[in-house]
């Protein structure tokens, strides 16, 4: 249901971006209200709390950030308040924020390495990526997990590369035991 409640909203709120030619300044202030949405804990526990009624949820966001930021996404979060999905807001920001980067050609990739990586090593690893797809720019991800023993995995959407030790070893083994039990079944 969460997927579905932020594909709806997240591509009407893009749909009229696009359509205002605002792509830019309603990702900004989705960024912004995002942040602060994330910020501040008693907003959230109060946007949540059963005790108050839909109208005060309305009302507090309306001064909270009507005047701040365009009407379109005051109204978008009205709408999300008065149908019970403001749990979702955070998800259709995200749906929203990932249309505009793959409108524009931005990619985001996660790469986890076994040890850090210089910056000549994350450059590289960026141009390599803008050289080998679609995107333009890349938001880059980086963290280490000496779990991988060498080697690194990317991550792009749902598109995973994974070049590490470990999954090489892991590969190895099942072969190896099917080797085996193919050989085991050949025994009299």
């Amino acid at each position: 249901m969460a997927k579905l409640v932020s594909k709806v909203y997240g591509d009407a709120l893009f749909e009229a971006a696009l359509e205002d030619n605002r792509l830019s300044s309603l990702s900004d202030e989705v960024t912004a209200v995002k942040e602060i949405i994330a910020a501040n804990d008693d907003l959230s526990k109060m946007m949540d709390h059963p005790q108050i009624d839909k109208e005060e949820k309305v009302r507090i966001i309306e001064e909270i950030f009507g005047g701040r930021v365009s009407a379109e996404l005051v109204g978008l979060m009205r709408m999300i308040i008065e149908k019970n999905h403001y749990k979702e807001l955070t998800l259709v920001f995200d749906y929203f924020l990932d249309r505009v980067k793959e409108y524009q050609n931005i990619g985001t990739a996660y790469v986890t390495s076994a040890f850090e990586l210089s910056k000549e090593q994350k450059l590289a690893v960026e141009k390599r990526l803008l050289d080998t797809t679609k995107y333009v720019k890349f938001e880059m991800h980086f963290e280490v997990d000496t779990a991988l023993i060498g080697g690194m995995k990317i991550r792009i959407g749902d598109r995973v590369v994974d070049s590490s030790v470990s999954s090489r070893l892991e590969r190895l083994t099942r072969d190896l035991t099917k080797i085996q039990l193919k050989v085991g079944e050949c025994a009299p």
